[in-house]
């Protein structure tokens, strides 16, 4: 069989090739190039991504970016509200680089112990340097689990990053501890973070039901009574006053303000920062409140009269 000398032979000597008609040519170099020019184009963009973004994530508010479509997660210890944007801290032993390490979590029921701990970074090196926040380089807040037994403590640290404090734990059950602090890094930049654990205290654990929802109550003789209706996802403000009688009683600077307070999530035990306004309001003391949803809360106020600490709790319920 012969074939036309217009055809070629294959290199090996075979079977001669049918050469390619030039449409056919210019259709593939055509084809070819786009597809060169798609692989191209994603490399490009892998290597230099848009600024604040990484391999086309979604930017985000905290500085650093997050898939399409990620759901509410932690930052700095907060649980992110995607819906608000309110925010709940406490919830996690590490945040933000950090890590809470108590040496131990057991205590006996009603008598004093040391509570030792450290803050750790990401190398698990002890924590030294802190910004001081409300007059404090860090504020420990322990609750048992049916938010009674509120305390607020002082810890002191050790030249090795180690903080201890006597803490009492008045009944049995289950406790939770928040460490809130702001921490300076290497660099000098700060972060502040709550971190939480969980504390116990053998026994039988009765659980208390929360008091019900009220504007006014009464401790150590004295009156406190509060305005304001909290909103989900609203920063709402607070007017707390004290009364001593059928006077105002004489506040006295307590943490760098007329008062100190905490609101705590019923059920997962969210911590929430509550941020006094500078100053004074006629004899009230303000502060501006966030809740991240609907729920009962309780909230602790905390404030100081001829040199005495005073608590104050509250039930909330946020429909």
């Amino acid at each position: 069989m012969s074939w036309p000398a217009a055809l070629p032979e294959s290199p090996s000597g075979g079977e001669p090739t049918v050469a390619p008609d030039r449409s056919t040519l210019r259709l593939a170099l055509v084809v070819g190039g786009l597809v060169l020019a798609v692989l191209l184009g994603f490399g490009l963009g892998r290597l230099n991504p848009p600024p604040g973004t990484a391999s086309g994530a979604a930017p985000t508010a905290a500085g650093h970016t997050h898939p399409p479509g990620t759901a509410a997660h932690s930052h700095g210890g907060a649980t992110i509200d995607q819906g608000t944007g309110a925010d709940a801290a406490g919830l996690s032993v590490s945040a933000a680089g950090y890590t809470l390490a108590p040496s131990t979590v057991e205590f006996p029921v009603g008598r004093a112990t040391e509570l030792r701990f450290q803050i750790r970074d990401e190398r698990r090196r002890a924590v030294t340097r802190f910004a001081v926040v409300h007059d404090k380089p860090l504020h420990l807040i322990v609750v048992r689990r049916d938010l009674t037994g509120y305390q607020h403590l002082h810890p002191t640290m050790a030249t090795d990053g180690t903080w201890s404090v006597p803490l009492t734990l008045t009944q049995p059950g289950v406790w939770r501890a928040y460490a809130d602090f702001t921490a300076v890094a290497d660099d000098g930049g700060q972060t502040a973070v709550t971190l939480g654990t969980d504390l116990t205290a053998p026994g039988g654990f009765a659980p208390r039901p929360l008091p019900a929802p009220a504007t006014t109550g009464t401790v150590d003789g004295f009156t406190v009574a509060y305005e304001g209706t909290p909103k989900a996802g609203e920063s709402t403000p607070l007017r707390f006053r004290v009364r001593a009688g059928t006077t105002a009683a004489p506040l006295e600077r307590y943490l760098g303000a007329y008062g100190h307070l905490v609101a705590l999530r019923e059920g997962d035990l969210g911590y929430l920062h509550v941020h006094p306004q500078s100053g004074r309001d006629g004899d009230a003391v303000t502060f501006q409140l966030t809740v991240p949803g609907p729920g009962r809360y309780r909230m602790f106020l905390d404030f100081q009269v001829a040199g005495v600490v005073h608590t104050a709790g509250f039930t909330v319920t946020v429909p």
